[in-house]
């Protein structure tokens, strides 16, 4: 492959050049470690398959449901410019950095770090690397489906003309609805089985497939209802709470708030870019892709502010509800508004689609590795894999319902006020995804720094690749290392 740039290959670059060690171990070609297993077929069709896998893992329930609610409690456009900040100085790098990492070992995520350092002759215990990711993303997928199902229920209620109107009966709607733990183990439960039913056809027939339909859907039934919000709601009070320049709202926890977005959003260190990377065809530009992912999220939140917040101040509610806005305020807004059901039976499909590809690709790196590990075939591997994960989720159920007032951990004040639901969520949000992400830093970062090969970073200059190396070395590691400590200090 023709070097980029000047004619160096990137282990040339000053910037990135380390000595290799041992010299006498040859570079081996970018290949599947295993052709004879399961995984090793699995390829997507086209370069737009794996971009708009990537697209479609990350625009999520994350940039429609969390992203507005946070912006709320973080004053608008303080929050909004953190989170943009953090998407292209975090984001950026660790999505490049896993799909290299995918691509290069064409492995699960479990094995992928640890098959590239075998061929250096490092330990296989650098497979910790792919590890914490994806059993992050595994947890957050036990109780992001549950939360699925609550929208799913939604949009049955919207659909069926069965919604609650008035403030006092959209809270007790959401609230029997949340407590009542087998209605909601069913549904999710109906999530997942439309999930599995779609992963068990494969990697191009089901993947890739529902990627190419959901995204034309999503941003259809998006813009009508911006449409809507423009046509019908407080336009100039809505936007100038989340775009007007202002930044005295800024504060400590603003800032993490916006930065833990910004990895939840991405979907960053869970595995996903890993497990697509490896599907990846040989000549895709990886920075193209994670441009396109990165633009998509700031597109799609920025559309899901203009949705809700006009309609929020038109209505007088609180746009600082919390992850209740959408299930008890917005429900409230649709109910009193003409053809409100019609908008709340969109707006809630909207945020089913938001939640199905990006459960999809939370399930993958698991659904890989059973293939590879044990020899299953797919439609098997995902049964096992998003079975097991809506039997780990009941624990979130309960959380609302049987359960609601355990708290496992009283003992210790940082645990003391935290269910079994905030347990799950603190230990995969605020531990394993910053873990994941600072181990794949310091993985490519310093120990792999200089041996990538060129055609990994295919699409990439010289000088953007000393920039990705620069940031993996000690941007990303220090941004991540704060988030890890204050996050669990509290």
């Amino acid at each position: 492959m023709t070097p980029p740039g000047d004619g160096r290959s990137l282990a040339e670059l000053p910037a990135v050049r380390a000595p290799l060690s041992p010299p006498s171990r040859p570079r081996k070609p970018c290949h599947d470690p295993d052709p004879g297993n399961r995984m090793s077929g699995q390829r997507w069709s086209t370069d737009l398959g794996f971009m708009l896998g990537a697209v479609g893992a990350a625009v999520g329930l994350g940039s429609i449901w969390r992203f507005p609610y946070l912006a709320g409690a973080g004053g608008g456009f303080a929050f909004i410019a953190v989170f943009v900040v953090a998407c292209l100085a975090f984001g950026a790098p660790m999505l490049i950095g896993e799909a290299v990492l995918g691509r290069w070992a064409r492995s699960s995520p479990q094995r992928a770090a640890g098959v590239i350092a075998a061929r250096f002759g490092y330990s296989r215990g650098w497979d910790v690397v792919g590890w914490t990711g994806p059993v992050a993303g595994y947890l957050v997928t036990s109780y992001y489906t549950m939360i699925a199902g609550w929208v799913l229920a939604y949009a049955w209620l919207f659909l069926t003309g069965q919604y609650s109107r008035g403030g006092v009966a959209a809270a007790a709607r959401f609230h029997a609805l949340t407590t009542d733990t087998t209605a909601a183990s069913l549904w999710q439960l109906g999530f997942f089985a439309l999930v599995t039913y779609v992963s068990a056809r494969g990697v191009n027939r089901g993947v890739e497939f529902a990627n190419r339909w959901r995204a034309p859907a999503l941003l259809a039934i998006l813009l009508v209802l911006v449409a809507y919000s423009l046509a019908t709601g407080d336009v100039q009070r809505g936007l100038t709470f989340a775009f007007a320049p202002d930044l005295t709202r800024l504060t400590p926890s603003v800032l993490l708030d916006a930065v833990g977005q910004a990895f939840y959003a991405l979907g960053i260190c869970v595995g996903v870019m890993m497990v697509y990377g490896a599907y990846m065809p040989p000549g895709e530009p990886v920075g193209r892709s994670v441009v396109a992912v990165i633009g998509s999220i700031l597109a799609v939140s920025a559309l899901a502010t203009i949705v809700i917040f006009p309609l929020v101040f038109h209505y007088g509610l609180n746009p600082a509800s919390g992850p209740e806005l959408v299930f008890e305020v917005l429900p409230v807004a649709f109910a009193e508004m003409p053809g409100g059901r019609l908008i709340g039976t969109l707006f809630f499909a909207l945020l089913v689609l938001a939640a199905f590809t990006p459960t999809m690709a939370l399930m993958e790196p698991w659904v890989a590795w059973l293939m590879e590990r044990f020899g299953l075939r797919r439609p098997l591997a995902a049964c096992v894999a998003t079975g097991s994960c809506w039997l780990v989720g009941q624990a979130s159920v309960a959380s609302f319902g049987a359960a609601a007032g355990w708290r496992p951990l009283a003992s210790i004040p940082r645990f003391a006020t935290m269910n079994l639901f905030g347990l799950v969520d603190f230990v995969s949000a605020n531990v394993l995804m910053p873990m994941s992400a600072l181990l794949v830093s310091v993985f490519l970062g310093w120990r792999l720094a200089g041996r990538v090969p060129d055609e990994e970073y295919v699409g990439l200059t010289p000088a953007m690749c000393r920039l990705l190396v620069f940031a993996l070395r000690y941007l990303c590691p220090v941004g991540i290392s704060i988030v890890l400590v204050v996050g669990l200090r509290g």
